[in-house]
Order: structure tokens, then C-alpha cells, then sequence
């Protein structure tokens, strides 16, 4: 198919997905928990997979054993703590504040790449990436970042620190797939999502231990469920690996900032949320700020 031949389509499609990932995540609030949610996406996505992987398994075993704690550890960061990280920031806050946060990610990647692998930077990335920083300070403080940085008493949303924690597990994730070991995706992708779901299952436990309830109490919890666990957790996740796979990490991580847009589409004509002036000057500094920096990359390369 056409579309598995162009990586800038699939990514396009991937941060589509993901817009309607948080979209779904508000929908689950009062219908299901943030790692009852998580945990029933990776098992119906495993469940799926698992019907077609096996020859590709089978092909990538020898992978596969020498690699296991990297694939675990990738599936439990990467999936399940940056999922609940996300449906736990949208009990708190709106999908529009989620979604522009969750352009921080490229900023996160460009750093660890830095750091760990040494990649140059320009003072023209750097610029481009302190403005998507301003601009997700804009979305975090309603408008006022100076205001939120000399006050003593201001109180950061709950919900816009968690989803810090998800920028960061994500990030790392990006990061880590530059390491990923020589094997068919669709095996790659098997073994992130059995990884995912050993993580929610032990999250789980920890969610029973604070009280919150296990099971999808309505027939919207239960459909949250089905797209969670069939889009953003195959669909979207191989895309993106393919993705990474031939752009690199810096280059496929730069479409990440069309989920706000995205999601700022969808929340407003699917939630009634509002789309206030503080989000358009974030929108316009978080992609001004993007597109600066992928300019200076393609100039650089």
C-alpha cells in the first residue's frame, strides 16, 4: 500500500490517532480508571497482534531473547506509563491543555539526543525549541507565565504535571528506538505491547490498593476500551515505528506538534471545549517554534 511507502503520511495519520487518543481519555473520565483503561487497551491490542505475529516471532526469537529487557522496559515506559501519565492528566485538566503539553516531547527528544548520542545543534534549533517551551509555559500557567513564575502562591493543575511525566516517557521512548534491535516491526511492536501489559497489570494493582474501581462500569467505558486498544495502541504505535525508522527520531518526533491542532479540532467540535486566545498563542509558538527548529535541521543535514 502506498501509504506504508511515505513516512510523513503515516505520521500524520499516527499524530491524528493520538489526537483522538486524548479525545477518547476524556470521554473515559466517570467510565473506566486511567490503568483499567491503560491495561484493557494493551490486552485487546495483544489479543489482536498475536493472530498474525506468530510467523514473525518465530523468524525474531533469537532477537527476542537477548533483547527481552530492553522490549520490556520499552513497553512499560514508552505504553504504559505514558498512557496512564495521559489518562490520568485528563481527569484533571482539559484535552486542549493535554495535547499542546504533549508537544514538549520533541523538546524532550532533542535533549536526550544531545546528551546521550551527541547529536550537533544549531542556535537556530535552540531558538525554535525555547519557543515551543514558552509556548507550552503559556498553556500551563492560562496565559500568564510570568505571572505564574513570580508568584508564590501560584498552583500548577495537577493534570498539566502529569502530563510533564508523559512528555518525558514518551521522549525517552523516541529516543531508546535508535537502539532498537534488528527485527520485523510487527515483532517489535508484539513485544512492546506483552510489555505494556505485564507493566498495567502490576499498575493495576497498585490502582485496586488506592481504592479506584477495576472494571468498565459503562457501555462508553467499554467502547473507550476498543479504540484505545485497536488505534493509538497498533495502528498509530507501527506507524510511528516506521516512522522513526526511516526519518530518525529528531525528524519523526517534529510531526508530534500536529497533535494540538489536531486535538484542538476535535475537543472543540466533539467535547464543546473552548478554544481560549491564551491556546492560539500557543498554538502559534509551539508550531512557529517547531517548524523553526525542523528548518534549521534540514539546513543543517
Amino acid at each position: 500500500m502506498t501509504i506504508f511507502k511515505n513516512p510523513h503520511l503515516l505520521l500524520a495519520v499516527t499524530t491524528f490517532i493520538w489526537a483522538g487518543n486524548a479525545i477518547a481519555g476524556k470521554y473515559a473520565v466517570g467510565h473506566v480508571s486511567p490503568m483499567m483503561l491503560t491495561f484493557f487497551r494493551w490486552a485487546i491490542a495483544l489479543a489482536l497482534i498475536s493472530t498474525f505475529a506468530q510467523q514473525h516471532l518465530k523468524t525474531d526469537w533469537a532477537a527476542i531473547k537477548s533483547n527481552w529487557i530492553y522490549l520490556l522496559l520499552m513497553g512499560g515506559i514508552g505504553y504504559t506509563a505514558f498512557n496512564f501519565f495521559l489518562y490520568s492528566a485528563l481527569q484533571h485538566t482539559s484535552a486542549i491543555n493535554v495535547a499542546l503539553e504533549q508537544s514538549a516531547m520533541p523538546v524532550v527528544i532533542f535533549v536526550l539526543n544531545y546528551l546521550i548520542y551527541k547529536t550537533g545543534v544549531t542556535w537556530l534549533q535552540i531558538v525554535g525549541y525555547l519557543l515551543t517551551l514558552i509556548g507550552v509555559l503559556v498553556t500551563v500557567s492560562a496565559g500568564d507565565p510570568i505571572g505564574m513564575l513570580t508568584s508564590q502562591t501560584t498552583v500548577i493543575n495537577r493534570g498539566d504535571i502529569l502530563m510533564a511525566g508523559a512528555a518525558l516517557c514518551y521522549g525517552g521512548y523516541s529516543v531508546a528506538l535508535r537502539a532498537k534491535p534488528k527485527m520485523h516491526w510487527i515483532s517489535f511492536l508484539t513485544c512492546l505491547v506483552a510489555g505494556a501489559l505485564l507493566f498495567s497489570i502490576a499498575g493495576v494493582g497498585v490502582e485496586y490498593a488506592s481504592g479506584n474501581s477495576l472494571v468498565p462500569v459503562t457501555l462508553q467505558g467499554i467502547l473507550v476500551c476498543l479504540f484505545a486498544g485497536i488505534f493509538p495502541s497498533l495502528v498509530s504505535q507501527g506507524f510511528f515505528i516506521v516512522g522513526v525508522s526511516a526519518l530518525g527520531a529528531n525528524r519523526a518526533g517534529l510531526y508530534i506538534n500536529l497533535v494540538p491542532v489536531f486535538a484542538a479540532l476535535l475537543a472543540i467540535s466533539l467535547l464543546g471545549e473552548e478554544l481560549r486566545l491564551f491556546h492560539a498563542l500557543a498554538f502559534f509558538l509551539v508550531v512557529g517554534g517547531i517548524l523553526l527548529a525542523q528548518r534549521a535541521q534540514a539546513a543543517k543535514s
